[in-house]
């Protein structure tokens, strides 16, 4: 069973930052003839990479809740300069938003379970409801949908 990874989002404001962000850096990439490959670096490789590759994702806290994931495609190890350790997570480039869940501020990366990873969000019912997210938060928070 895959497992997966807690991160903050520090800096982004909301799901669309996120994806605004990394086009950012992906056509930085292609610009200066790169390949262009999503990741996200971290101090710490996990431990449990095995299972991690084998279809976890990385869920995104956004403003106090987890609020967005991406599948982890593959982890790669690196030192830089100063032969500091480093871990990239190989992100794929899609972001699936989740179903709300109120999170506390983390340093680092934790892992996730998936008996407590949020569902993702019904398709179905973010293209019959196209509200802003703030209210889907606000009418989730208060037990109506």
């Amino acid at each position: 069973m895959a497992l997966h990874i807690l991160k903050m989002a520090v800096g982004v404001k909301n799901v669309e930052h996120l994806c605004r962000v990394q086009e950012r850096r992906l056509t930085t990439m292609r610009d200066a003839g790169d390949p262009e490959v999503l990741r996200h670096w971290t101090r710490n490789t996990p431990k449990r990479a095995d299972k991690i590759i084998d279809g976890g994702s990385l869920y995104w806290i956004i403003k106090g809740y987890v609020r967005a994931r991406q599948r982890i495609l593959s982890i790669e190890r690196s030192k830089d300069s100063e032969a500091t350790k480093k871990c990239a997570f190989v992100l794929d480039r899609l972001v699936v938003r989740t179903v709300l869940r109120i999170a506390r501020p983390i340093q680092g990366w934790r892992y996730l379970e998936p008996a407590g990873a949020p569902l993702d969000q019904d398709q179905k019912i973010i293209e019959m409801v196209d509200m802003p997210e703030e209210m889907a938060r606000e009418l989730r928070d208060l037990g109506l949908i």
